[in-house]
C-alpha cells in the first residue's frame, strides 16, 4: 500500500491535525522536524499538485510515534533504529501494538470490514519473513484492516 494512503487513513481514523502528525514523528525521533506544509504535501492525492511521496523512514517514525503516543514511552528508553523498509506487515504490527489489539480484536476488525480471516491466516501475517508459514500482507488486506479499525475507533 502506498505510504501516503496509510498516513491519510490513520490521520482520519484518529482525527489528527497536521501539527499532531508532525509531533508524532518527532516523538519517535526528536531530530526530525516536519513543517505543516510538508505534512500537507504528504496528505495530498497522487494526482494533485504539490504531492510528495512519504518515505518508508518517515512512515516508520510516524507509526513509532503513534505507539509512543498510545502506549507511552518504553521503560528501557533504548532508541530504536528506524526501519529502512516498511511493508504492510510492519504497518499491521505497529498498529496492533499501538492499539493494544489481541487476536480476537483483530478478527473482529476484519469481520467488521467484511473480510473475515482465519486464525492461521492472521498468525501467518505476524511471523518472521523466513518462517515457512509467513504470509505477506497484501494491499487489499491492509485496506480492510484500516477500514475495520476506523469503524471500531470512530464508530458507525
Amino acid at each position: 500500500m502506498i505510504n501516503n494512503d496509510v498516513l491519510r487513513s490513520v490521520r482520519y481514523l484518529l482525527d489528527l491535525s497536521d501539527a499532531h502528525v508532525a509531533t508524532l514523528v518527532q516523538m519517535a525521533d526528536p531530530t526530525v522536524v516536519l513543517e505543516r506544509d510538508e505534512v500537507q504535501a504528504f496528505l495530498r492525492k497522487e494526482d494533485e499538485p504539490g504531492f510528495v511521496a512519504l518515505s518508508d523512514r518517515l512512515l516508520g517514525l510516524f507509526l513509532d510515534g503513534l505507539v509512543i503516543h498510545c502506549r507511552g514511552p518504553r521503560e528501557d528508553a533504548a532508541p530504536r533504529a528506524p526501519e529502512k523498509r516498511v511493508n504492510n506487515n510492519a504497518v499491521l504490527k505497529k498498529l496492533r501494538v499501538a492499539f493494544e489489539l489481541k487476536d480476537t480484536d483483530m478478527h473482529a476488525i476484519f469481520e467488521a470490514a467484511g473480510h473475515p480471516i482465519s486464525k492461521p491466516e492472521l498468525s501467518a501475517l505476524f511471523r518472521q519473513p523466513g518462517h515457512k508459514n509467513f504470509r505477506l500482507c497484501g494491499d487489499q488486506l491492509l485496506r480492510y484492516f484500516l477500514r475495520g479499525l476506523t469503524l471500531r475507533v470512530r464508530g458507525g
